[in-house]
């Protein structure tokens, strides 16, 4: 499947909100294929190519200030949103643990239920937006290649390099969150003994509904898009910073059947 498609099923597999928010690459496609069927009889350096490059050009800015803005919203919301967690932990356990002002073994196992599922569709949402990150730079590495193949244009490397410095592309703060938050799921809710009832294997069905399936949709997509590439690094595909597709789906799974600990 080419990559258009699969950008087209994940976009219509995303969260609600964020459709419109992936690269316009069929708009992207349309336009090369344009600027490609008169480059022959435009020089390289003459003005009707200058102007036609340039407009190629503002489009893919725009393409990068959109993934700007998005990006750098949800990042703001999940850095407020980690900490919201933390606090309900504790308010819990300081309530209703065994050393609370109220100890309720009851009470407490029941508010951190309610917190659990919460903070797996938190993880979820933020593995979705470095999912993001990757599959719009593959997309924009792939219609840059596209137009410098087509009009014998040299644009691929000084904008990559461009691309590089954008806040969408830096997703090492939300990494960073995606692993405190899997410790705390490691230290709140252990996985049961049984945790082979938890477990989802690639490519054998997918369990569970909402941000659960979402997330493993579009990482499959993005395991596939890479799979179907002869070549990796920053002018083709991006180096993932995420975990194993697999660890993050069997991490997802325990954590909707784990049991609850109380501190």
């Amino acid at each position: 499947m080419k990559f258009g498609k699969r950008l087209k099923q994940q976009i219509q597999e995303t969260l609600p909100g964020w459709g419109d928010k992936f690269l316009s690459y069929k708009e992207l496609k349309k336009l090369v294929k344009l600027i490609s069927s008169y480059a022959p009889q435009m020089m390289s350096g003459s003005l009707e190519y200058g102007k036609a490059e340039a407009e190629f050009v503002y489009l893919l800015n725009n393409e990068i200030d959109k993934f700007n803005a998005f990006f750098m919203e949800q990042e703001e919301d999940f850095i407020i949103r980690h900490k919201e967690l933390q606090q309900r932990i504790g308010r819990v356990i300081d309530t209703w643990g065994p050393n609370g002002s109220q100890p309720s073994e009851t009470d407490c196992k029941e508010e951190l239920a309610k917190i659990r599922k919460d903070i797996v569709d938190f993880h979820g949402e933020m593995v979705l937006l470095i999912n993001y990150s990757n599959i719009n730079y593959t997309g924009l590495a792939k219609i840059l290649k596209k137009y410098d193949k087509r009009t014998g244009g040299l644009l691929r490397s000084p904008y990559i390099q461009k691309v590089l410095q954008q806040p969408f592309f830096t997703t090492d703060l939300i990494s960073k969150l995606v692993k405190e938050c899997e410790s705390t799921i490691d230290s709140v809710f252990p996985p049961p003994c049984d945790v082979e009832r938890g477990l989802v294997v690639l490519g054998s069905g997918v369990a569970g509904e909402g941000i659960f399936r979402i997330t493993v949709a579009a990482l499959l997509t993005m395991q596939e898009i890479r799979k179907g590439s002869s070549t990796y690094g920053r002018f083709s595909l991006p180096p993932l910073n995420l975990p194993d597709q697999t660890d993050v789906i069997q991490s997802q799974s325990l954590q909707l059947n784990s049991p609850i600990a109380i501190p």
